[in-house]
């Protein structure tokens, strides 16, 4: 493994008490071993009134600390009040990341980053948002490796690949948080943020199987990707990203940036990383092109 794989700090997906929410980025720009954060809200619009006024402070302490700040913009746009602050966002100097089309077509011509959320599965949509001014993709959870090999070896543009954390899958235009507790979206009273790490979700036989977030579906398991670091790496993926828990960000950041270095194996770092989460439960399906909920074994 080479030292030249940079690690992507990604938004922030819950709705986190603002305090909290600042001072987590604050210490990531003082102590995380990270080389780009994106921040901005993704999930939902009514969240973003309470961190507006903490982002000039939050990004400039991060760029202050050396570390690329990228701008994420919201995922489901549905209202001209949202089309209106991606238009706002789009016409900063701030390198965005695109999670909506209308906000791609806003930005074209310029540099931008294709988010995670965009549904890009194929050469031909990765080929074409790149002669849009794409210059970097983060590629959806579901993509297994040898899709992410093709995927780079066409790119033309930077390959980012998510490898911890819990995994965004979908949005919904209702809020699944709300109708939890018996509420409407418009009067959702922020519920949300009374589950920290998303709200687990149960079948009917009583196995965890997602997690909600808002209007947001997600992973109940958090993806452990130690063990694939060196295939990807081999295939050229450089950027790797790690989505914010409420677990020790910093500890995990160290923990993968030593594999990516070389200097820890990563079985070590995957049990390590298991001390770090100990509530956490863990799978890599996706990248083996199984059920994401599985852990697959890596032979040696």
């Amino acid at each position: 493994m080479g030292s030249s794989s940079s690690l992507t700090l990604g938004p922030s997906l819950f709705n986190w008490p603002v305090e909290r929410w600042r001072d987590f980025y604050f210490r990531i720009a003082d102590e995380a071993d990270v080389d780009t954060v994106c921040i901005g809200e993704v999930v939902c619009s009514k969240r973003t009134p309470f961190f507006t006024p903490h982002m000039p402070e939050v990004m400039a302490r991060l760029a202050a600390a050396g570390k690329t700040v990228v701008v994420s913009s919201l995922a489901l746009i549905m209202s001209e009040r949202e089309l209106e602050e991606a238009r706002q966002i789009a016409g900063t100097d701030w390198l965005i990341e695109a999670n909506d089309l209308s906000v791609v077509s806003l930005l074209a011509g310029k540099p931008f980053v294709l988010g995670p959320l965009l549904n890009i599965y194929n050469e031909g949509t990765l080929a074409y948002l790149k002669s849009m001014g794409a210059v970097r993709a983060c590629l959806p959870a579901e993509i297994s490796l040898p899709v992410i090999q093709t995927l780079t070896a066409s790119a033309g543009c930077e390959i980012e690949v998510q490898a911890f954390g819990r995994l965004p899958l979908a949005l919904s235009a209702r809020c699944y948080h709300a109708r939890s507790r018996n509420l409407a979206k418009d009067g959702c009273q922020y519920v949300c943020a009374e589950d920290l790490d998303g709200m687990a979700v149960e079948t009917l036989d009583d196995q965890s199987f997602l997690a909600v977030n808002g209007t947001q579906t997600m992973s109940f398991h958090y993806l452990d990707a130690l063990e694939s670091l060196g295939n990807m790496q081999g295939f050229g993926v450089r950027h790797f990203r790690l989505w914010p828990q409420t677990a020790d960000m910093v500890a995990i950041a160290a923990l993968f940036r030593s594999v990516l270095k070389g200097s820890l194996d990563p079985k070590t770092a995957s049990v390590r990383l298991r001390e770090a989460c100990p509530r956490a439960e863990f799978a890599n399906g996706y990248l083996f092109g199984r059920e994401g909920c599985r852990m697959v074994e890596v032979d040696e």
